[in-house]
């Protein structure tokens, strides 16, 4: 019955009207595939909505990938933070400073009115990692503008993170071309 009158009322353009804007906090998750790239789905969505994006990616680095070129081209501000992916003990001093470099981008975005959209592309892995405390991103998200949405991409979601967010997605890996000895397609994984 609920679904129906909400149904009702997104059909009357008075109603619509009278809707407010509530910025949403969206997470991304799961060991699946695809979590940036519904990220990126719903910024080329707000694009054309005309609203504006930015997106900071914690992890993706020097790399050229399809992503940046298809951005630049729709209008969306992205930024690679990160140094590549985290695998070696070793570099976690120099991965810790590149997610806090991330993460004070990350928030001077979000802080500064300019967008209707921010991405925290891959923050769910430095939370993982301890490199960013869980505390400090979910008192930032709890005292972020009421307007602005934001999506959390990553795998291994906080439970905290979870909890605070207004919709969570777990993409769950059923089958993966890696396991065929099929190496990563340009234009499909980057």
């Amino acid at each position: 019955m609920a679904k129906e009158h909400q149904a009702a009322a997104w059909s009357d353009p008075a109603e619509k009207k009278k809707s407010k804007r509530h910025g949403l906090i969206i997470v991304n998750t799961g060991d699946g595939k695809g979590k940036t790239t519904a990220a990126l789905g719903t910024a080329v969505r707000a694009v054309g909505a005309g609203m504006k994006v930015c997106i900071v990616q914690f992890i993706k680095g020097s790399w050229d990938y399809g992503e940046l070129h298809a951005a630049e081209k729709l209008g969306i501000e992205i930024h690679p933070m990160g140094k590549g992916f985290t695998w070696e003990p070793k570099k976690f001093g120099e991965d810790q400073k590149a997610a806090r470099a991330a993460w004070e981008m990350c928030k001077e975005k979000a802080l500064s009115g300019a967008y209707d959209l921010v991405v925290f592309d891959e923050i769910n892995y430095v939370l993982d990692y301890g490199f960013i405390s869980v505390e400090e991103v979910v008192d930032f998200l709890r005292k972020k503008d009421p307007k602005l949405h934001l999506i959390l991409t990553g795998r291994n979601a906080k439970e905290e993170i979870i909890e605070i967010a207004d919709l969570v997605t777990e993409m769950r890996e059923i089958k993966h071309p890696f396991q065929k000895g099929i190496l990563a397609q340009k234009g499909i994984e980057y």
